[in-house]
């Protein structure tokens, strides 16, 4: 008799468990269908050979932006991920025109953001199909990234100055916490040419990151400089965020990707230690959304945080969520929970899974064939620069489906897929 019911049981439970696996299943595939049709509508408006989407105006008209733009490879790597999904070939030749946009990028110095810009289409091109073509593109492209590493510092130059929001100051060696996304690239360019240079390069300028950008409590300075001829950490401000000394949603959402992928390419614990810091910052903080959907900045417009006296911020009252720092945390954190264990890994692997649902939700999915064929609403770019706010973002179009992508293969008990 007690043999019986535990056998019931757990084919009740067996019963259970697949109906909500098939419920996931297919809020998964409805999303990217859904993405499938913007895309499709989006390759049907004119662009250039040098134009990429990336937002629209504040009269609801597609912003394109230049293939030298640290957004430009997003589109065609949400191509990819879409198509691969899909198994729609007419969508995956789509992506290969759309990559080979980007090809001449591959010499680009002129900032940190080739990473972004190549390993988008060109690493989930080689992911899908690996092609000796597409992996000599990325090997050069972490060449390029590669000369803007200082051996002072340690560190890799983000951008080529910043003047303060605080006066006139100007400082030459500023370091971003984006800078960590671009790391992968070097990852993968040193596997594939066994040239240790590179991954060489990544861990040094994670390391200083990890040392000089991270604050105690998780959070992190947007920007930081540093003194080229000691190599010493001088200090931090902000760019996009609120103040100095707030938490920039976007950045904190970097953050948690960028030591999550470090550590999965170094398996070094002080890399996990801070994924995990930077992690449990997003989603204990007190002003986080019940739908884990941040604010654009965790400390904006509360007392002991004051903008710059030339940031756009000041001019503001009114609060905006930034979906794009949302749609990256959730695919970092899918990542990130097949690292730890028990409840740990059970608290991200769930965060993950309310975000995505959140952003699949009529708050912040489009209407199909609205939003400018965009996936995604209310996005924030950088209030402080008075540019790109409560938009749709090319960019957390692609780390929505990116994170599906990766929440579906959870699901089917595989590893979450990157190039190698």
């Amino acid at each position: 008799m007690k043999k019986t019911l535990l056998s019931f049981l757990l084919a009740v439970c067996f019963i259970v468990i697949a109906s909500a696996q098939d419920t996931e299943k297919q809020f998964i595939k409805e999303n990217i269908d859904f993405a499938k049709v913007q895309v499709e509508n989006m390759l049907k408006v004119p662009f250039s050979k040098t134009q990429m989407p990336q937002t629209l105006n504040k009269n609801g008209e597609l912003v394109r932006f230049n293939i030298r733009s640290w957004t430009a490879g997003f589109f065609p790597g949400t191509l990819w991920y879409v198509s691969e999904f899909t198994g729609d070939d007419a969508l995956a030749d789509s992506a290969r025109v759309w990559t080979n946009k980007m090809e001449s990028v591959k010499n680009f110095t002129d900032n940190h953001d080739i990473g972004f810009m190549m390993y988008c289409p060109f690493g989930n091109a080689y992911r899908i199909n690996p092609d000796e073509a597409d992996k000599d593109v990325l090997i050069e492209s972490a060449r390029s990234l590669s000369t803007r590493f200082n051996p002072v510092t340690k560190t890799i130059k983000s951008w080529n100055s910043w003047r303060s929001w605080n006066g006139d100051e100007v400082f030459e060696y500023p370091v971003i916490i984006d800078n960590m996304m671009n790391l992968e690239l070097l990852f993968f360019a040193s596997e594939k040419s066994g040239d240790d240079s590179f991954k060489n390069i990544a861990i040094s300028h994670a390391t200083q990151t990890m040392e000089n950008q991270i604050r105690a409590d998780g959070s992190h300075f947007h920007v930081t400089f540093y003194d080229t001829r000691t190599g010493n950490f001088i200090k931090g401000e902000t760019s996009q965020g609120y103040s100095d000394n707030s938490t920039w949603s976007r950045g904190q959402a970097w953050a948690i990707y960028g030591f999550t992928m470090v550590y999965r390419e170094t398996k070094d614990p002080k890399f996990l230690e801070t994924a995990i810091k930077t992690a449990d910052f997003y989603l204990d903080h007190d002003n986080l959304p019940s739908d884990k959907v941040a604010w654009w900045d965790f400390n904006a417009y509360q007392p002991g945080y004051t903008p710059g006296v030339r940031s756009n911020a000041r001019n503001l009252s009114i609060n905006y969520r930034d979906v794009s720092a949302a749609a990256i945390t959730a695919s970092a954190l899918f990542e990130l929970s097949t690292f730890v264990d028990g409840a740990r890994a059970d608290k991200y692997y769930n965060a993950a899974v309310d975000i995505v649902h959140a952003l699949g939700s009529d708050r912040y999915r489009a209407k199909a064939g609205e939003n400018g064929n965009f996936i995604l609403k209310h996005s924030v770019g950088a209030i402080p620069h008075n540019n790109e706010i409560d938009v749709p973002l090319v960019y957390a179009d692609y780390y929505f489906v990116e994170a599906l992508v990766r929440y579906n293969a959870l699901l089917d008990g595989k590893a979450i897929p990157f190039a190698k």
